[in-house]
């Protein structure tokens, strides 16, 4: 029987194999709280290597604290955020990051596929200098995005460089980072600090662990009293080892890109079976580990009606297909499959 929640979203997925192991070795005896244990360390160790640099780690229980938090530590409740219209800071958040910073205001920017189209940054940065506005301070980018595209590397470079032409600073959502790594071919690093960005909320959930996102900041001095953020927001974990080990279980190996990968190709394969279907089209290129299709309602109804589950938030006639670490190719299969009986039943 196909697994009907197999593409509604890559946090249906449970916990990947490295991931739980490492969980299981962090539970053998006593350890430090609040930060101070081994594992902890040694993930801090870890993330500092893959990005080749000295950057300050902390540990979150989930991306909506680590989004709010670090916006929260740029800004103050004067300040606004710029970010894209689809962004998770703007959608999904349910004014965390507002809530977080006293006020601070989220400015919204169009742009193609998901990405922000810098021209309109640059307009709403420039639009006033009064006392009235909310001053901009922050640009957001999220890795990737909200539609399943990737910022390369010289689209991230050259928002760095506008956002330090203006004194903003340049926080990037990485909620699926490891699946633009991927889908780049690139090093990490350089798809962030030499890139130009400040802070970047690294995610953990949506790669294969149960809970808990890194919050990375390559600019150290912006890290002053974070800690005290995160235990205000209920974001310091006692037993932080669990937090923490699960990184040293994916990162160790790299077994963070082979569980990306796996995600990424997978979309590439549910895509090629969908677009050629009848009735079927790509919606924005396939980047990352999520496919947007759009089809005729009574297909999408006929998919509901069937069982399957996917988001439809995207707009009339789109779904939203996800990929995971856990997708199987006979889900793609069984998915391909049925819509291509429905698509003979209910198509002239």
């Amino acid at each position: 029987m196909p697994n009907y929640l197999a593409f509604a979203s890559d946090n249906y997925a449970g916990i990947c194999p490295e991931a739980w192991q490492a969980m299981a070795e962090a539970n053998h005896g006593f350890s430090r709280s609040y930060g101070e244990d081994q594992y902890t360390e040694r993930a801090c160790g870890l993330i500092r290597e893959l990005f080749e640099t000295d950057c300050q780690v902390f540990f979150v229980f989930n991306g909506t604290a680590a989004n709010s938090l670090a916006l929260a530590s740029l800004c103050s409740s004067y300040h606004s955020v710029i970010c894209h219209e689809f962004a998770h800071i703007e959608t999904d958040e349910c004014g965390a990051p507002e809530f977080f910073s006293n006020g601070t205001k989220i400015l919204l920017a169009g742009g193609a596929d998901g990405r922000v189209d810098l021209n309109t940054v640059e307009q709403l940065i420039t639009r006033r200098s009064d006392i009235h506005y909310p001053k901009p301070r922050v640009l957001s980018l999220t890795q990737a995005t909200e539609l399943g595209t990737v910022y390369r590397p010289e689209q991230i470079a050259a928002a760095g460089e506008l956002a330090r032409r203006y004194g903003l600073r340049l926080q990037m959502d990485g909620a699926r980072f490891a699946n633009a790594v991927v889908s780049l071919g690139c090093c990490p690093a350089d798809i962030s600090w030499r890139a130009g960005v400040d802070l970047l909320c690294l995610g953990g959930a949506k790669n294969g662990m149960a809970v808990g996102e890194a919050v990375v900041f390559f600019n150290k001095e912006l890290a002053e009293e974070f800690d005290y953020r995160c235990k205000q927001a209920g974001q310091l974990a006692s037993k932080m080892r669990f937090l923490s080990a699960p990184w040293i279980g994916l990162l160790q190996d790299g077994d963070w890109l082979k569980r990306a990968a796996h995600a990424n190709r997978c979309a590439q394969l549910l895509a090629a079976q969908l677009q050629a279907m009848p009735g079927v089209e790509l919606m924005v290129p396939v980047e990352a580990n999520a496919v947007f299709v759009r089809m005729a309602e009574p297909l999408l109804n006929g998919l509901h009606d069937i069982g399957w589950h996917f988001y439809r938030f995207i707009g009339a006639g789109g779904a939203r297909l996800m990929c995971s670490w856990a997708t199987e190719e006979t889900d793609i299969e069984a998915l391909a499959e049925d819509l291509l009986q429905l698509t003979a039943k209910t198509l002239p």
